[in-house]
C-alpha cells in the first residue's frame, strides 16, 4: 500500500473511531432521555386516564373504560395498560403483542439495553377510592427512535466520509507528489538514468528529502561518468594511438586478424599502407609540431576514406605508417578514391614546407588478397608496394598490378545469386555456454554450397552478396529457417541471429521481421543480435527495433562489443539483454594484462546495467578460467568445437 493510501486509511481509522465513540455517547444520552420521556408518558397517561375514568370505574363501565384505554394505547408509547377495581379485579387490560417485530437490528437491541418504566396511579372518586391504573411503557418505541437516530447519523457520516475521502485523497496526493518524484528518481537511478526534480516542495521535510535525492543523483551520475572516463582513458591508452586517435599497432593487428581469420566478413580484402616519405627529413624541414599536424591530416583523410567504403579498419603502425583494411576493389577504383586525399596532403605539405610536393609526400601501397589470405601476407605485400612507390614516381602502387588480380567470376556471382534467391542456404551453429557448461543459446551462421557442391566459408560468398545487395534475402531465409527449426525442436537451445548492417538499412525488413516474430509461438527462444558498429550508425532505428522485439519477448544482444572508438554510452538507452565482447579483445587475454583489465571493466559496466556479458572466440582453457574469474556470464568459441550444421 502506498504512503498516501496509508495516511488516508490512518486518518479515516481515527475519524471512524471518533465517530463511533461519539455515536455511542450520543446514543447512551439519547437512551436516558427516551427512558425519561417514557416515564413521563406513563405518568401522564396514568394521570389522564385516572381523571377521565374515575366515574366509570365506580360504575364498573367496562365499555367506556375499554374505549378510553384503546384510544390512548394506540399512540404506541405503551407496552401494557391495566385498569383494576377497588377489590383488585381487572376491569380492563390492554397489552402490546410481545412477538411484534421491533424496527431495529437485534445486535443494536442487545447492545443498548432499555428497561421500560412502569407507573401506577390510585384512582378516587367523590372521596372514595374506586381502583388503580397500571401503565408500562413500550421499550420497542425507544429502540426504534434510538435506532432511527443512529442510522441517520451513520448515513450522514458515510456521505460526508466519501466527500472527505475524495478531498483528502486529492490533498494528500498534492502534498505527497514530490515523493512520487523521488520514487521515480530512485527507479531511474537503478536503470542508470539521472533525473533531478527542479521544483522543490514547500513542505520543509519533503523539501529536504528532494534536495537530498537530487544531490545523491548528481553524485551517482558523477561516479558512473568518472568510471566511464576511466575505462575510456584505459581504452585510449591501450588501444588508441595518442597522436591520430586511430587504432594503435597492437589493436590494429588484432582487429585485422579477427576479421580476416575469424569473422571473414570482408571476403577478399584490400589492405592499404600509407607511408610519409622520409619522416626524419619532414621533421627537420617542418618541425615536430607541423610534422605531427601532417600525420594527423593523413589519419583524418584515411578515416574519411574508410567510412566511405563501408566496413573498414583503420590504424597506425607507428611513425609514418598508417593502414586501412577494406573490402577489395580494383586498382582504378582505389586510384579514383585516393586522388582527392593525395592532393589534399600534398597541398598541406607545400603550405607547411614552402616546397613543391613532387614526387608525392605520401606513398600508398595496396595489397589485395583472396578470402584465405593471411594478415601477415597482406601486410608484407603492401610493404613491398610502398617500397616500390617510394623508390619511383608513382604515389600509388598496387601489388597485384603485375599479377592476376583476384576478382569474382561471373559464374561464381551467378551461382551465389541463384543460391540466395532460391533460399538454398543451410545453417550452422555454435553453442554459447554458461560457466556451469550449460547451453545458453546457439549462434547461427549461414552457409551455401560452392560450385563443387561443398560447403564454403562466409568469406567466399558474403562479399558477393554485399556487392549484389542480397544480404536482406539471406537474413530473411535465416529467420524463416530458424523459426521453423525451433517449432520442430522444442527441446533445443535458443537460437541467436546476427542481422547484417545492409539488411537493417532496407526499410521493409524490420516490419517483416516483427510480423514473422508475432506469428510464431516460439519467438521467445529466438535472439536478435546487432553489430555494435550498426547500432552506433543507426541508433534511433535500432532503439525502436529493440523496444519492439522486447514487447514480443525476444531477447536482444550487441555483437562485437568493445572496439568502437565512440565508446558504449549507447548502452544506457538501448539496455540490451546481453552483449558479446569482441574476439579481438579475448585473443591475447591470457598474455596481456591490459586486455584483462579492459575486459574486466567491460563486464563490470554490463553487470552494473543488469546486462549479461558473454565472450566470443574463446579457444584456450586459460582464457575460459580468466573470464570466469571476471564473472563472465557465458563463453563461445572453438574451445567447445567448430560450428556444426543445424540438425
Amino acid at each position: 500500500m502506498s504512503l498516501t493510501n496509508q495516511l488516508i486509511a490512518a486518518v479515516f481509522t481515527v475519524l471512524l473511531g471518533l465517530v463511533l465513540g461519539t455515536v455511542y455517547l450520543l446514543s447512551d444520552s439519547s437512551r436516558d432521555t427516551l427512558v425519561r420521556q417514557l416515564e413521563s408518558h406513563a405518568e401522564d397517561g396514568a394521570t389522564h386516564l385516572g381523571l377521565y375514568l374515575a366515574p366509570y370505574m365506580q360504575q364498573s363501565d367496562s365499555a367506556t373504560i375499554a374505549t378510553a384505554v384503546n384510544a390512548i394505547f394506540d399512540s404506541g408509547f405503551y407496552q401494557q395498560i391495566e385498569v383494576t377495581g377497588q377489590d383488585g379485579s381487572v376491569l380492563y387490560s390492554k397489552s402490546y403483542n410481545p412477538e411484534a417485530a421491533v424496527n431495529a437490528p437485534d445486535w443494536f437491541i442487545s447492545m443498548m439495553r432499555i428497561t421500560p418504566p412502569a407507573m401506577s396511579r390510585a384512582i378516587a372518586y367523590q372521596w372514595q377510592q374506586v381502583g388503580e391504573i397500571h401503565v408500562r411503557s413500550r421499550a420497542g418505541y425507544a429502540y426504534e427512535r434510538l435506532w432511527a437516530g443512529v442510522r441517520d447519523t451513520m448515513l450522514l457520516f458515510s456521505v460526508l466520509a466519501l466527500v472527505s475521502a475524495l478531498l483528502l485523497t486529492l490533498l494528500l496526493r498534492f502534498i505527497m507528489r514530490p515523493l512520487h518524484g523521488v520514487e521515480h528518481q530512485a527507479m531511474a537511478l537503478a536503470r542508470r538514468e539521472y533525473i533531478e526534480q527542479p521544483d522543490l516542495p514547500r513542505t520543509r521535510e519533503l523539501r529536504r528529502v528532494v534536495i537530498a535525492m537530487n544531490l545523491m543523483v548528481k553524485q551517482v551520475q558523477h561516479m558512473f561518468e568518472e568510471q566511464n572516463r576511466n575505462i575510456e582513458a584505459l581504452r585510449s591508452t591501450a588501444y588508441r594511438d595518442s597522436l591520430t586517435g586511430l587504432n594503435n599497432r597492437r589493436a590494429l593487428l588484432a582487429q585485422i586478424q579477427e576479421h580476416l581469420e575469424y569473422r571473414q566478413d570482408f571476403g577478399p580484402a584490400s589492405l592499404l599502407l600509407f607511408h610519409l616519405r622520409d619522416l626524419q627529413q619532414v621533421n627537420r624541414d617542418l618541425g615536430e609540431d607541423a610534422a605531427n599536424h601532417l600525420i594527423k591530416a593523413c589519419a583524418s583523410m584515411i578515416e574519411d576514406l574508410g567510412q566511405s567504403t563501408g566496413l573498414s579498419i583503420t590504424g597506425r603502425l607507428g611513425g609514418a605508417d598508417l593502414v586501412l583494411l577494406a573490402r577489395q576493389r580494383n586498382f582504378d577504383d582505389w586510384q579514383r578514391r585516393l586522388q582527392p586525399g593525395l592532393m589534399q596532403i600534398n597541398t598541406l605539405y607545400e603550405q607547411l614546407s614552402k616546397k613543391d610536393a613532387t614526387p608525392s609526400i605520401l606513398c600508398i601501397g595496396i595489397a589485395s588478397g583472396h578470402d584465405h589470405c593471411s594478415p601477415e601476407q597482406l601486410m608484407s605485400q603492401a610493404r613491398l608496394a610502398v617500397n616500390e612507390a617510394e623508390a619511383g614516381h608513382d604515389a600509388v602502387v598496387h601489388y597485384h598490378a603485375r599479377q592476376s588480380q583476384h576478382t569474382w567470376s561471373e559464374q561464381w556471382q551467378s551461382h551465389v545469386a541463384n543460391a540466395i534467391n532460391n533460399e538454398q542456404i543451410f545453417l550452422q551453429h555454435q553453442i554459447l555456454k554458461s560457466t556451469k557448461q550449460e547451453a545458453i543459446h546457439a549462434e547461427v551462421f549461414a552457409r551455401i554450397l560452392n560450385l563443387d557442391n561443398e560447403p564454403c566459408s562466409a568469406g567466399e560468398f558474403i562479399s558477393v552478396a554485399l556487392d549484389l545487395g542480397l544480404m536482406e534475402r539471406i537474413d530473411r531465409a535465416i529467420v524463416r529457417q530458424a523459426l521453423n527449426y525451433l517449432s520442430h525442436n522444442p527441446g533445443a537451445p535458443a537460437l541467436s541471429l546476427n542481422l547484417a548492417n545492409q539488411t537493417l538499412e532496407h526499410p521493409p525488413f524490420v516490419p517483416w521481421l516483427l510480423e514473422q516474430l508475432s506469428a510464431s509461438s516460439h519467438r521467445g527462444r529466438l535472439n536478435i543480435e546487432i553489430n555494435e558498429t550498426a547500432i552506433l550508425a543507426h541508433q534511433e532505428s535500432i532503439l525502436s527495433l529493440r523496444r519492439s522485439v522486447q514487447q514480443l519477448g525476444v531477447s536482444f544482444g550487441v555483437d562485437n562489443f568493445g572496439t568502437h572508438p565512440n565508446g558504449f554510452s549507447y548502452l544506457y538507452a538501448l539496455r540490451p539483454d546481453y552483449l558479446k565482447i569482441d574476439g579481438s579483445l579475448i585473443r591475447q587475454l591470457d598474455h596481456s594484462e591490459e586486455d584483462r583489465f579492459f575486459v574486466s571493466s567491460l563486464i563490470s559496466v554490463a553487470h552494473s546495467l543488469e546486462i549479461k556479458a558473454y565472450a566470443e572466440h574463446v579457444e584456450r582453457p586459460m582464457q575460459q578460467q580468466l573470464l570466469e574469474e571476471m564473472q563472465i556470464d557465458g563463453t563461445q568459441g572453438y574451445l567447445y568445437g567448430a560450428p556444426t550444421p543445424l540438425p
